[in-house]
């Protein structure tokens, strides 16, 4: 029965993290279509507004926040504010200026070496060296995937801040979430970053013209696309993934966002799609691979010659980059 659990608990993850693959893409990619005739800022302000009004509703009737401290409250409106604000007008930003979604999404993906070098050296803890090789070898793929698009735009060198904005923003929210534990559901996580970012979204939007939206129909369908896919998919997965498979795992999977994002950007913008391109693919899967067999052995290691208690209170300095990120207490 326990096998079988255990087969159930992988195809579940694996599913997951497809799923999140997939949405987190879309995330990319419709702002690109909706974008042509509407402001960024207008998609953003009604992709967030109704969708509050919902997960707020929701959570009141489920009572997802019952119990729970103000303090993880305003902590979670912090990493909203990151995470999902931040993150979020940074990327429309970015695809509205022109630069080619498989771009943003390569910026994107420099992420899990960013988080690797800020949690290693910045604060004592241990990246080892079969995830630098995977996290390498996936970044090197990323670069080959996308580059045949730097340069092809005819966005303002400046505007490729906006997607380093983005990727900063993500980080920040990231290790918010892990360094204070804070203890929300996903339900509740999701209600209170939608909330905050709908709220400073609808403040900057009046102040700005921006509120009024066009009555079209391609208008409110990219509206519900992205309410439902890039923001209550992916980052619900995101959150959910980050506390099941542990922050090495989801950042390799983040290496697969880029290419998924220009294969479908290629069939449909047309954006470029080469022999370097296919690559560039096998090389992010291989990259994803090496960091997943790595935590799976550290995992088996762990489990085989796992001290006592006490003595891992004892050895602090053999903290690895998971265990910090995922509020294990030592």
């Amino acid at each position: 029965m326990s096998k079988q659990i255990g087969v159930l608990h992988g195809v579940v993850t694996v599913s997951a993290a497809a799923a999140f693959v997939v949405t987190w893409s879309s995330g990319f990619l419709i702002p690109a279509f909706a974008t042509v005739e509407v402001s960024a800022l207008t998609l953003l302000v009604w992709r967030f507004v109704p969708l509050a009004l919902i997960l707020v509703a929701v959570a009141l009737l489920t009572g997802a926040a019952k119990g729970v401290r103000r303090r993880d409250l305003g902590i979670q409106a912090v990493i909203g504010l990151f995470a999902q604000f931040g993150y979020c007008v940074a990327v429309y930003g970015a695809v509205a200026a022109g630069i080619a979604t498989g771009t943003v999404a390569l910026i994107d993906a420099v992420q899990p070496l960013v988080v690797a070098v800020l949690v290693g050296p910045v604060l004592g803890l241990r990246v080892r060296g079969a995830q630098w090789v995977g996290l390498g070898i996936g970044a090197i793929g990323v670069l080959l995937v996308v580059r045949s698009q730097f340069g092809s735009s005819s966005a303002s060198p400046v505007a490729y801040l906006l997607p380093v904005v983005a990727m900063v923003c993500l980080i920040v929210g990231t290790l918010l979430q892990r360094r204070s534990a804070v203890q929300t559901g996903t339900l509740l996580t999701l209600t209170i970053h939608v909330a905050v970012t709908a709220v400073l979204l609808l403040v900057i939007a009046a102040a700005t013209g921006a509120l009024v939206p066009p009555m079209t129909a391609s208008f409110w369908l990219a509206v519900i696309l992205t309410a439902v896919f890039p923001t209550l998919a992916a980052y619900g997965l995101y959150w959910w993934l980050l506390r099941r498979v542990g922050i090495t795992v989801l950042q390799a999977l983040l290496f697969l966002i880029a290419p998924a994002t220009s294969l479908a950007g290629g069939l449909l913008l047309g954006e470029a799609l080469t022999a370097v391109t296919v690559v560039g693919f096998l090389l992010c899967g291989i990259g994803v691979a090496v960091v997943l067999i790595g935590d799976a052995r550290r995992d088996d290691d762990d489990r085989k010659s796992r001290p006592d208690r006490a003595h891992r209170r004892s050895r602090p300095e053999h903290r690895t980059v998971e265990a910090w990120l995922s509020g294990v207490q030592w």
